[in-house]
This record gives structure tokens, sequence and C-alpha cells, in this order.
């Protein structure tokens, strides 16, 4: 048996520079891909890139923005597969690079919209299907939750607010046998950033594979007593 058969990992973000990645792992080792994205063509490509049959597959466009259409998602592939064993929460995104007193406070605006609001209405939405013992829920965020930089700080605060939410997302599901880890990188290196400068060291990077990899574990029996942990994984 593979580390992952049998179990129902809901992904949202899936067809980003990170989804593709993750999903293909996950699927290797057995389980089941519920994916969302805002984008039902890319995701309709993911579904077919990963070939899984339909007992194995969903992929639909949802608007996390919305608690409504988070918790439909969330009734849905409960109702569809008869269980929820994780959320992995890949949604992304970035704005930044200007000095904190000249940066555009609408850039943490929608920051906060993109990385903290739609965890919420995730989170919320599936707390009580993952509240059960091997249930699991794992973000994707970055080293500038903890160290910011004076040309980050929208992004910055907004990582560091969806860090706190699954920290206590993580307090909320101990006693259920669940668990909330964070894996923490400064950058993620795509396929497409790969192919695109073969030469480049990308030094301070971390793989989309590795990022797949340690997601893998986090999903797996041998991370059960791992709940509120910081992963860092990188360099």
């Amino acid at each position: 048996m593979s580390s992952l058969d049998g179990r129902v990992v809901a992904i949202a973000g899936a067809a980003g520079g990170l989804g593709p990645t993750v999903c293909c792992r996950l699927a290797d080792a057995g389980a089941t891909i519920a994916a969302t994205d805002v984008d039902q063509a890319r995701l309709d490509a993911l579904g077919s890139e990963l070939g899984l049959p339909g007992e194995r597959w969903d992929g639909r466009a949802v608007d996390l923005l919305s608690a409504e259409g988070a918790a439909s998602w969330a009734a849905s592939i409960s109702e569809r597969f008869g269980k929820v064993d994780a959320l992995v929460h890949l949604v992304g995104g970035w704005k930044g690079g200007e000095p904190l007193a000249t940066a555009p406070l609408d850039d943490y605006e929608w920051l906060h919209d993109l990385l903290v609001r739609t965890l919420q209405h995730a989170t919320r939405a599936f707390h009580d299907a993952i509240a059960h013992e091997g249930g699991r829920f794992v973000l994707i965020s970055s080293s500038q939750a903890q160290r910011p930089d004076g040309t980050n700080a929208s992004y910055g605060a907004a990582k560091a607010a969806a860090e706190a939410w699954t920290l206590a997302l993580a307090d909320s599901l101990s006693e259920s046998g669940a668990t909330a880890n964070i894996i923490v990188v400064n950058a993620i290196l795509t396929p497409a950033m790969r192919n695109e400068n073969p030469d480049k060291a990308y030094k301070l990077f971390t793989s989309v594979e590795d990022i797949a990899e340690a997601v893998a574990f986090l999903l797996s029996e041998g991370a059960q007593k791992m709940n509120g942990a910081r992963v860092e994984l990188h360099p």
C-alpha cells in the first residue's frame, strides 16, 4: 500500500505554479484529489495531466473569497467521496518591493484577501470534516512572516496573519487527533522558472518537488505527532 491510499485530500490553489507537482506527488502516494482554483480550464488541464480515474479526482472552480463558496465546496467533497482527510492550502501571490513608508496600503488589502481571507473561509468550511484522528491541514508560508524586510511589509504581515490563524487551527484541532502545520520557504522554484533559466543557481529557492515531498510527509501517519509546527524548508 502507498502511504496515502484511501485518503481524500482537498487542495486549494491546485492549478498554480506549485499545485500540479503537489497533486501529482499525493496522487502517486494513493490519495484521492479534490482540487480547486479560480480557473476551471486550468483545473481541467490538471485533471488530464494527472490522468486519475473519476473515483479519485474532482476539480472545480471555487471562489474562496466567498464563505458560501468554500462551504459548498467542502460539502460537495464529503458528499462525493464520503469523507475529507486533509486540506492543503496552496493559494499564494505577491505584491511588494517598495519601501514601507511609500508602499500603497491597497497592496495589503489585496494580500489579506488572497492569503488570509481565503485561508479563513477554507479552514472554517473544512474544520469539522478534518477534525478526526489522522485529519490534516498544511499551509505553505514564507520566511517573510517571521523575518520581514522593509520592502515587503504588507506581504510579511499578511503571511504572519495566515500563520497565526493556522497555529490557532492547530490548537482547535488538537483534541481531535488532527493536525495543522506550516511549511516555510523563501521563494518557490517552479518547473517554468527552471526551464526559462536552466543555468541559474536559485540558491535561496525551494523546488516544488521538495515542497511536495514535505506536504506528503505531513499528511502521512509518520507526522501524527507534529501539530502547530513550522517546517523550515529553505537555506
